[in-house]
């Protein structure tokens, strides 16, 4: 493996095309799927990757009425959001590394049936410890959409395309977002909530059924493994998931992880307490309304997902030819500064000022478009970081994406169990105050990357991708 110091860049001036054989063989790469058909692709594996939210958003409106059901608690409940968020992250890591051999149409009919099976099983409980089970086994097959999903745009989109790519992927994927609470409030409040899990089954064959019948395999077939092509293919391989952690060894790639993490966890700070925060200062008890309270974030989300794709390349693309057609990966980073630096913050901490302190309608409507700042905020920040891995990392893309989504669960995972109690001991503001710091603290370390980004890649060498190979 290629060793890359301080004093020989990572990524230097590319060679013409016609005369780099290695340019030449991903030029060809890129262009096994014509647009239109690309265009499917990134539909499909969106639409797969919409179920993960679809089955979190679903679920919160849902705690208080699953808590008087189930003769528990608030608190309790919510102790399934925190289990699904780990089982994700592991299943996450699992999807992601077995994909890289088997290919990410394989992955996706096999998950997909996993969170149908357990959506049934969360619409049947009748205790707690069954209600958690089911929710694990939920979560583990709902886990394959995100990764898997970066991993295939990886593979089929250019260096220069990658960033709107992931921009559309993440804005049509983060539709759950946007309708699941709303739509898990409504069965809740009229129906019931094991009505929004049946619901989420149905919304799992719809996907399985399209992928199976549409989606190609997009992983390159060198690497595939065919099963049961030869002798040595119709052995199983067993593979340790958890060894994709390894690039979270790269600083790069682990700082970066961390100002995601700051940033995303504003979203849970917003919304996980949502019925216990707005629904509780403006007497809100209706789950269909607390529901809507999401939409305003949803569509920040939906908005600001492919905005923040497209400047990233745009950005990639005109620092390049300011520095004389050299690519420094990092470039992309700096399209997530507007979001990590001000809407994100700024939407939390005024939020919970808000809250406390604005009464009525005023404070609702104010509310709203916090929500809406955040949610165009996170998606400025995620969005151009994810298709940075994809950038460093080419050829582990979707290990990339799962370590860095695995790392990021465990943190948010342990902080959603905080959260109430935080509210309760210092307020709402005084926690929307907390975060914003945090969420600050993270745009520092994005800057940090930015700068030093070259420096800290020389650190240690996990197999970064250059120019030639991505």
């Amino acid at each position: 493996m290629q060793q890359h110091t301080e004093e020989s860049p990572l990524l230097e001036a590319a060679q013409p095309v016609s005369t780099d054989p290695e340019i030449l063989k991903h030029d060809l790469f890129y262009q096994r799927f014509t647009p239109a058909r690309k265009r499917v692709i990134v539909a499909l594996i969106s639409w797969a990757a919409v179920i993960p939210f679809l089955a979190a958003g679903s679920f919160i409106p849902s705690i208080p009425e699953i808590a008087r059901e189930l003769d528990s608690t608030g608190p309790i409940i919510s102790l399934a959001v925190s289990l699904s968020i780990i089982t994700g992250s592991i299943g996450s890591l699992s999807w992601a590394t077995y994909s890289g051999s088997y290919g990410r149409r394989t992955i996706f009919l096999i998950s997909i049936p996993c969170l149908c099976i357990g959506s049934v099983g969360v619409a049947m409980s009748h205790s707690v410890p069954v209600l958690l089970f089911w929710r694990v086994v939920q979560a583990f097959g709902a886990s394959s959409g995100m990764s898997v999903g970066g991993g295939a745009i990886g593979d089929i989109y250019r260096l220069e395309e990658r960033g709107t790519a992931m921009g559309v992927f993440f804005g049509a994927s983060l539709v759950g977002p946007a309708v699941a609470p709303l739509c898990g409030g409504l069965a809740t409040h009229y129906f019931s909530w094991r009505h929004a899990q049946w619901w989420l089954f149905f919304m799992g064959l719809l996907a399985l059924i399209p992928v199976y019948l549409f989606l190609p395999e997009t992983l390159d077939p060198e690497k595939l493994r065919y099963w049961g092509a030869t002798e040595e293919h119709k052995k199983p391989i067993f593979l340790n998931p958890f060894a994709s952690l390894g690039v979270l060894r790269s600083p790069n790639v682990c700082i970066i992880t961390l100002a995601g993490t700051t940033t995303l966890v504003t979203d849970f700070v917003l919304m996980v307490p949502l019925a216990y925060t707005i629904g509780k200062q403006y007497n809100i008890t209706n789950e269909a309304l607390i529901g809507a309270f999401f939409l305003p974030a949803g569509l920040g989300n939906i908005i600001g997902a492919p905005l923040a794709g497209r400047l990233s390349d745009s950005t990639v693309v005109a620092w390049r030819k300011r520095r004389g057609n050299t690519w420094v990966p990092e470039d992309r980073l700096r399209a997530s500064l507007l979001g990590a630096g001000v809407f994100v913050p700024l939407s939390v901490l005024l939020s919970g000022l808000t809250t406390q302190f604005v009464p009525g309608t005023p404070g609702i409507v104010l509310n709203l478009v916090w929500l809406f700042m955040n949610g165009i905020g996170v998606d400025f920040v995620l969005s151009p970081s994810s298709a940075y891995y994809v950038d460093i990392l080419h050829s582990r893309s979707a290990e990339t994406m799962a370590a860095s989504g695995a790392f990021r669960g465990l943190i948010i995972s342990l902080i959603t169990t905080i959260i109430l109690p935080t509210i309760n001991t210092i307020g709402i503001a005084a926690t929307g105050g907390l975060f914003a710091g945090i969420a600050w603290l993270g745009f520092g370390l994005i800057l940090l990357t930015i700068k030093y980004g070259d420096r800290m890649r020389a650190w240690v060498d996990v197999g970064y991708s250059t120019v030639r190979d991505n």
